[in-house]
């Protein structure tokens, strides 16, 4: 115990001894720690973060009947979002297609559930509100303008049950969609109201659903729910899904191609800083080596300053990294990042290795000095 004392104190006076090189190496050290750990915390956080900006373009997975009849059960439904995690699931959104009426105007008529629907397409342009009540529907943008029907006024929606019996609703236009695409020819009407018009219920024709994670959670989900719910048929959206993968994919190589940068020049960096100290030194190593001391432990005192350098800088930048990482989060999406545990220990151990790499070339040179030689003056 007396020994390991020495020898810390012994470590410790010589890194006091030169201040000024060694809080360069220190600087060094801590700012390519707060890279590391800021980098890593980002690339763990990144398919969480990713997840988020991207089910800001739509559902990432649909289901659709099995069968040739076109419809679903809402049993079926529910049984297949058992398989999806709660805690991944951001919204489940069934669509029901009839072809009703608007104002004698022939048209697609969509069931939906509208608080779903705000989860799973949240790029829809809602000129007015979304609807509150069962009395209130949307529109598209083209009916909009082809009927002339303007958010806020009444129009009727018509059309027969399921019994060939004709009925006619008057329902208030909360607000008109635009979406660029086939949904803005669509009539938009609650779920539970459009069944209680056509006189029957618990069938859809088309399911979206928008669910975080990659590209391989995504494909078992819909295995799952392929091989357990066989009145559905889960198909993933490519464009989406895909994309997801390859800019995740690039954005962990670029987070790792930068780590390895600012790696390596920490190594340069405390290499260069290690090999000065190791000139400077050489009378006080040749004088100890001239009193016995062996290359080993030369060799384990150069190498305990580095791994004290490397503790010392890594331990400021483990810590410092996450406020680093959270300056990324917030300017690149807008959203906080998530502490991850994971990143101090690991960025601490990587910067305690690459310090201690970095002093390899400096304790062969410290090694090999010859005594003679050095107290010569030569």
């Amino acid at each position: 115990m007396k020994k390991r004392l020495v020898f810390a104190n012994m470590i410790l006076r010589s890194l006091t001894r030169r201040r000024s090189r060694m809080l360069a190496a220190l600087m060094a050290i801590a700012i390519g720690s707060t890279v590391l750990s800021g980098m890593l915390t980002i690339y763990l956080d990144i398919p969480r973060q990713l997840g988020r900006e991207f089910r800001s373009y739509g559902a990432n997975l649909v289901l659709v009947p099995a069968g040739e009849s076109g419809i679903m059960s809402m049993d079926d439904v529910e049984e297949a979002a058992e398989y999806l995690p709660p805690d991944k699931l951001v919204g489940v959104t069934p669509y029901r297609y009839e072809s009703l009426g608007i104002n004698r105007q022939p048209c697609t008529t969509a069931g939906v559930r509208f608080a779903q629907v705000a989860k799973t397409s949240p790029y829809w342009r809602v000129d007015g509100s979304w609807p509150e009540r069962s009395n209130e529907i949307m529109i598209g943008s083209d009916i909009a303008r082809f009927t002339g029907i303007t958010p806020g006024t009444q129009a009727r929606i018509s059309g027969h049950t399921r019994d060939m019996k004709p009925f006619a609703v008057d329902m208030t236009v909360s607000g008109v969609v635009g979406t660029g695409g086939a949904e803005e020819s669509v009539v938009f009407v609650e779920l539970s109201t459009l069944e209680a018009m056509m006189g029957a219920g618990g069938q859809v024709n088309l399911v979206e659903i928008s669910v975080e994670g990659s590209q391989r959670e995504l494909e078992e989900m819909a295995g799952e729910i392929g091989a357990n719910v066989p009145g559905v048929a889960p198909r993933l959206v490519k464009r989406i899904a895909g994309s997801e993968a390859t800019v995740l994919g690039k954005l962990r190589s670029l987070v790792f191609l930068v780590t390895a940068v600012v790696m390596g020049l920490i190594l340069i960096c405390v290499a260069t800083t290690m090999m000065t100290v190791v000139m400077e030194r050489r009378r006080e190593i040749g004088l100890k080596k001239a009193i016995g001391a062996e290359s080993s432990a030369i060799i384990g005192e150069f190498i305990a300053e580095g791994a004290a350098l490397g503790l010392a800088g890594g331990l400021a930048g483990a810590v410092s990294g996450f406020f680093f990482a959270q300056l990324i989060s917030v300017n690149v999406f807008n959203r906080s990042v998530a502490f991850d545990y994971i990143a101090v220990p690991a960025a601490l151990a990587a910067a305690v290795l690459v310090t201690v790499l970095a002093c390899l070339p400096p304790v062969k040179k410290a090694a090999d000095i010859e005594p003679a030689v050095v107290l010569r003056g030569e």
